[in-house]
């Protein structure tokens, strides 16, 4: 019997975790636009570095801990910036692949004189 049971339990558990992940990821805003993902990195840039010297407290640790690097990215301009690129190549594709034929034919002429 416990054999029947011990796997609906394990699915039951991956998809309580799953269902919460998904749920905090949402709640927090990390699945909305850029702007509310931006927020939800200033957030966290900002709870993580406390909680982490509450929890060595708690343990007992004393080693300090490094510096957080200061890294300068947004991801929005990120974000768009990748959009524009892509958009650009799309809307230079039919220029571009006229370009090329004609150079293609040209070789192809050029070799048969």
């Amino acid at each position: 019997m416990a054999a029947r049971i011990l796997p609906v339990v394990k699915l039951a558990t991956k998809v309580t975790i799953a269902g919460g992940a998904l749920y905090i990821a949402y709640d927090s805003g990390l699945l909305g636009s850029s702007e509310q993902g931006s927020e939800a990195l200033n957030r966290a840039k900002a709870a993580i570095p406390p909680a982490v010297e509450e929890w060595m407290k708690y343990f007992g640790l004393e080693t300090p801990l490094p510096t957080m690097p200061k890294v300068e990215f947004s991801p929005v301009q990120a974000w768009n910036s990748g959009v524009r690129r892509s958009i650009s190549s799309l809307s230079e594709a039919p220029t571009k692949a006229t370009q090329y034929t004609n150079q293609g034919l040209q070789y192809l002429k050029d070799l048969t004189k």
